[in-house]
């Protein structure tokens, strides 16, 4: 609101009267605005010395309006809003300073000025559209010699090399050994590496910030042997154990004497919780004079021995105690004085089993949070499932319609609410049981769809179950299908593709999924449906006479899809690079067919240095000067 109110203020003092703040929608944006007056992609001639009061006549309407936006007001994030403004006669006094770009209502007249150290910088265009399709046909004819002349003047000078760092690191054609010396500059990029030499570079870089980079990202591609190398190298105790505990949830192998390191270590106390800690440490843990310990040794209370479940009964200190003795009644009906001389009964309600009189009393208990626990806890016995089955709230009886131990013609009589949008995770027991056949053929056919999805979300399934899936009525079966079945079939992916294109978690699919159909797409090119006619590219048998057609039609995640296409003209490029659409420019960016005369002044234009320099038509020894002009600020 600050920005907008300097802006409107800074226009009237202007002698101009605003109307009203407009989204560029379907108008030549402010973006392609500031490139051209800065010169890049821009028609000859465009540059003037002055703005006089006939190229201010023809940018007005007949009611003296127009349009504008002023440098350093983000209205929208990026200059990228365009205020309508009206001036009858003479000339406004916008200047150099802090600068602008203004458009005619017609889109045919664009006016600039920009401050520079030689002085503003005066653009003035009429027949906008016309001058710049004439650009980029001539862009589009570059010759060999005129790359090369090109690439060897770049980078010229260090515009904005921090900037370039960042784009190299995404920059596909960027050698192992260059990002491997990219660490040194810049970080980023590893969240989206999946390269093994520039991982074992990470993880053995002196740097701590470099080598945690790779482990602390969405989908670690770390190897087992990687995440050991890192969780060695780390200087701090508590950060090792952190490390170690993520290399575990992700199916890392520990060795042996990688246990015994942190064991050792101060942070033995956080140690013994990992899971999956081998049987073979149980006893030191189980005798350690930290209190923390003995407490973490009675969580493996089923791989003890009788002589060290009694040692930790025994102890004395009371929280281990009270772990024990939760950890002994998981097996061992708790009678009512135990319970009752609990501090915290919740652990209890939440996972021992109890006494039947105990279990009686609870059951009835008034308090709705003591039966929801009871609810989920796996050692209810069947007659106090059965009774909560049937509770007067729906939030303890949806508890019980997830428990684990149920058949599905027991499931099938309980009743619950269930929310279909609600977000929903999977359920660990499902999971744990997504390599067995029989059990998926059995949950897939389950009413509840919790179980359903979670029964989905199995990388793979038995044919049968893969077909009752793909039919199932709840939508979100189908989209968990779709996106982590290696079995999804291709008519189920294409149907959820018209209205999903990818999640954080399963970035394109289902689209990228191996099923997907790629030949008889063409069909789609008249489409009513424009996430359907961005298919049309993917079919083996389209043109690029086909990507010349997408480049120009009316959706704007149409032209993204041309706009991403290496068959892409060279002068269907540069005119993408002046689309309404903020994603369609982005993306053109890094488009190989992009001409090198515009490449290069987009490297060297703040907005898109970044996302130029990961444009893989950048040569490699280019490449390598533009890393080399962003080391030397660090040198």
């Amino acid at each position: 609101m600050q920005h907008h109110e300097k802006l409107h203020a800074l226009l009237t003092r202007a002698g101009v009267e605003v109307v009203e703040d407009v989204r560029p929608g379907g108008l030549f944006p402010p973006e392609a605005g500031w490139r051209i007056a800065r010169g890049i992609a821009a028609p000859d001639g465009a540059e003037r010395e002055v703005l006089d009061a006939a190229w201010w006549d023809r940018l007005r309407d007949a009611d003296g309006e127009f349009l504008v936006a002023v440098l350093g007001h983000r209205i929208g994030g990026n200059d990228s809003w365009w205020t309508r403004v009206r001036h009858v006669g003479g000339v406004p006094e916008l200047t150099g300073d802090p600068g602008f770009v203004a458009l005619s209502l017609d889109g045919q007249v664009l006016l600039a000025v920009l401050p520079g150290a030689g002085g503003p910088r005066v653009t003035a265009l009429d027949r906008l559209p016309e001058q710049l399709d004439e650009v980029a046909e001539a862009a589009g004819r570059e010759t060999q010699d005129e790359r090369a002349e090109v690439w060897t003047a770049v980078p010229g000078s260090r515009a904005w090399p921090l900037h370039w760092a960042e784009g190299i690191g995404s920059n596909p054609a960027a050698t192992d050994e260059l990002l491997i010396r990219l660490l040194d500059v810049t970080d980023g990029f590893l969240h989206g590496c999946d390269r093994p030499a520039v991982l074992d570079a990470a993880v053995d870089h002196p740097d701590p910030r470099v080598r945690s980079r790779p482990a602390d990202t969405f989908r670690p591609k770390l190897t087992s042997e990687q995440w050991v190398r890192l969780i060695r190298a780390e200087p701090s105790p508590e950060r090792r154990v952190l490390w170690a505990e993520h290399a575990l949830a992700w199916d890392a192998v520990l060795p042996q004497d990688l246990y015994d390191d942190l064991l050792a270590g101060p942070a033995r106390a956080r140690a013994a919780e990992l899971p999956r800690l081998p049987a073979r440490y149980l006893r030191s843990l189980a005798t350690d004079a930290d209190t923390r310990v003995r407490v973490a040794a009675c969580a493996r209370w089923e791989d003890l021995d009788a002589p060290l479940r009694e040692r930790l009964s025994m102890d004395a200190d009371h929280a281990v105690r009270t772990a024990a003795l939760l950890a002994h009644h998981t097996g061992v009906p708790m009678p009512h004085e135990v319970f009752a001389a609990l501090p915290d009964p919740r652990p209890a309600l939440e996972r021992c089993c109890f006494a039947a009189e105990l279990e009686v009393e609870l059951i009835r208990d008034g308090d709705t949070e003591v039966r929801r626990a009871l609810a989920a806890n796996p050692g209810l016995s069947a007659h106090g499932v059965a009774v909560l089955a049937e509770d007067p709230r729906d939030e303890v009886r949806s508890a019980v319609a997830l428990r684990p131990d149920l058949t599905e013609e027991q499931r099938a009589a309980v009743r619950h609410d269930f929310d279909p949008t609600s977000m929903s995770h999977t359920l660990s027991w499902v999971e744990d049981l997504h390599g067995d056949a029989d059990a998926m053929r059995r949950l897939a056919a389950s009413c509840h769809p919790l179980v359903r999805r979670s029964v989905a979300r199995a990388r793979h399934l038995p044919p049968e179950v893969v077909a009752r899936l793909a039919r199932d009525e709840d939508r979100a079966v189908r989209l968990f299908l779709a996106e982590s079945c290696e079995d999804a079939p291709a008519d189920l992916l294409l149907e959820v593709w018209r209205w999903w294109d990818g999640s954080f978690s399963h970035p394109d699919r289902p689209r990228s999924h191996p099923n997907f159909p790629r030949a008889g797409l063409l069909r789609y090119s008249a489409d009513s449906s424009g996430r359907m006619r961005r298919l049309v590219l993917d079919d083996p048998e389209s043109t690029p006479a086909d990507v010349a057609r997408l480049a120009r039609d009316p959706e704007a995640e149409v032209r993204r899809r041309a706009a991403e296409d290496s068959r892409l003209s060279p002068a269907d490029a540069v005119r993408l690079l002046n689309d309404p659409d903020s994603h369609v420019r982005g993306i053109v960016v890094r488009n190989p067919r992009l001409p090198t005369r515009v490449l290069a002044g987009l490297l060297h234009d703040r907005d898109t240095a970044s996302s130029a320099s990961a444009n893989p038509a950048i040569p490699v020894p280019v490449l390598y000067r533009l890393l080399a002009a962003a080391e030397a600020p660090r040198r």
